[in-house]
């Protein structure tokens, strides 16, 4: 039977056929699980180079190599861990018993269950990425799943759901496809746990609407990910690093860099080093370059140039990295250079909303104290970033602050580790997957405790006597 799933009822529909054949077919054994896991697998090895197509057609240009690294080996990457690795963690997990009850049989365990239908509500960033690493958890945890992708990535977004569709059952796996009105609808289906990766804004109306079915939920959001240049960092190697992760996906990364703070006596150096490391990576130029992605639309890139440009009326030195030297008034797509912003004041708009943007604000500093005051005076980050050789300073700023994840001398690589979980902090998320945390995730950890046969517990039972309170004496004490 055919379903609309862009309507309330088509999504509540095709909810209700997930939920009848979780109950109806039970507990997924480890095999299932696996071919589910293959079956994407397949799918992204099958059809990645379509993928790519769509994605960079979405974007206006998107670079084919990222997109191979970040979306299709990155998730292929997070599927396979899943698979070699789910059979240990499906294992139920034993747990202490009481004395004296453990020496009379008793027995306790935790048992992962599978919590049901998982809602993905995936972005537009890296649309393939966080679309099937979460399934990642989700199958290997035994559940079915409901993805609503971005409407920002529609190419992407439709091939995804039309490949979908083609390796599972409504049954196992969906794609709903729509506008805001699907996202909202969506985020009000009574789901056995929603995981949301986006803005912290929407974020709030999804959690409001999740509330009004109790249902759990998982935030991966962004913040403002700083970075702190200690004064032992190798400037041009950090800087290297730092800029490889701001131009990637055009800096349009929940992870990025966001900004930077650099030694004062170091401020130009670096701003020398982050321009040899862009010369580097773009040597024949940005604007024709297929390694440089564009911003995804003309809002984003009209939000990203008003940083820029109310920076430069509040009198920031504005440092644009522009190799050739290119005239980007002049574009089919939304390319921007890599562009600083030196020592950014807070009333600028930069320094205030999350960039998403191949912007990078440095912020000269004397003691590395401040700079972990001025981190723990916002709100709390996705990721943090330290570069240097310190260790004292380095347990300074790990011991310090509280963030979602932290890279040690370079930025993101924290993420792409399969047995670290991901997850925010605060404003930057709740909960955490990948890995086994993904399957811990999306199961139910079941407490199980199966009585002893002795009956020696009787005297727990009233009439309460003088040795029931003896033993209850017994634990009444320091």
């Amino acid at each position: 039977m055919a379903l609309d799933g862009t309507t309330d009822s088509g999504m509540r529909s095709l909810l209700d056929r997930q939920k009848a054949a979780h109950l109806r077919d039970g507990i997924p054994s480890a095999a299932k699980r696996i071919e589910w896991l293959d079956k994407s697998i397949d799918l992204l090895v099958t059809h990645g180079a379509a993928l790519n197509d769509a994605m960079c057609a979405d974007f206006g240009h998107r670079s084919k190599d990222q997109s191979n690294l970040t979306d299709i080996a990155g998730s292929i990457g997070a599927l396979k861990f899943a698979k070699a690795n789910l059979a240990k963690w499906m294992r139920p997990e034993k747990r202490k018993v009481e004395f004296p009850l453990g020496l009379l049989g008793s027995k306790a365990e935790l048992q992962f269950q599978p919590k049901g239908v998982i809602g993905v509500i995936s972005p537009w960033n890296f649309p393939v990425n966080l679309t099937f690493t979460p399934l990642a958890g989700v199958f290997a945890a035994g559940n079915r799943c409901m993805i609503k992708p971005s409407e920002f990535t529609e190419a992407t977004s439709e091939l995804m759901k039309s490949l979908i569709a083609k390796y599972y059952s409504p049954e196992e796996c969906v794609v709903v496809t729509g506008g805001p009105e699907v996202g909202g609808e969506f985020t009000r289906l009574p789901f056995d746990h929603i995981l949301f990766t986006g803005a912290t804004s929407i974020a709030h109306h999804v959690m409001r609407a999740a509330a009004d079915n109790l249902v759990p939920l998982t935030l991966e959001l962004g913040g403002k990910s700083p970075v702190i240049l200690g004064r032992s960092a190798d400037m041009q190697k950090a800087a290297s690093r730092i800029m490889a992760g701001k131009t990637l996906n055009a800096g349009q990364i929940c992870l990025a860099p966001d900004y930077a703070f650099v030694p004062k006596e170091k401020t130009q150096d670096f701003i020398g080093a982050a321009t040899r490391a862009v010369e580097t990576m773009y040597a024949s130029g940005l604007k024709d370059n297929d390694d440089y992605t564009s911003v995804i639309n003309q809002r984003h890139y009209d939000r990203i140039m008003g940083y820029v440009e109310d920076a430069r009326a509040k009198g920031a030195q504005v440092v644009e990295i522009n190799p050739k030297s290119e005239n980007f008034a002049q574009q089919p797509h939304h390319k921007i250079p890599p562009t600083l912003i030196v020592d950014p004041t807070d009333d600028m708009k930069v320094m205030q909303d999350e960039i998403f943007g191949p912007i990078l604000p440095i912020k000269s500093y004397g003691d590395a104290k401040d700079a972990v005051a001025y981190i723990n005076a916002h709100p709390r980050p996705l990721g943090l970033y330290y570069f240097g050789e310190d260790q004292a300073e380095r347990e300074l700023v790990l011991n310090n602050t509280t963030s979602g994840g932290v890279t040690v001398n370079d930025v993101i690589f924290h993420v792409a580790q399969e047995d670290l979980p991901f997850g925010g902090v605060g404003p930057s998320g709740m909960g955490a997957y990948h890995g086994r945390e993904g399957f811990y995730e999306f199961s139910h950890k079941k407490a199980v405790y199966t009585q002893t046969g002795s009956e020696l517990l009787a005297m727990m039972r009233p009439p309460y006597t003088d040795k029931y309170r003896a033993q209850v004496k017994g634990r009444i004490k320091k």
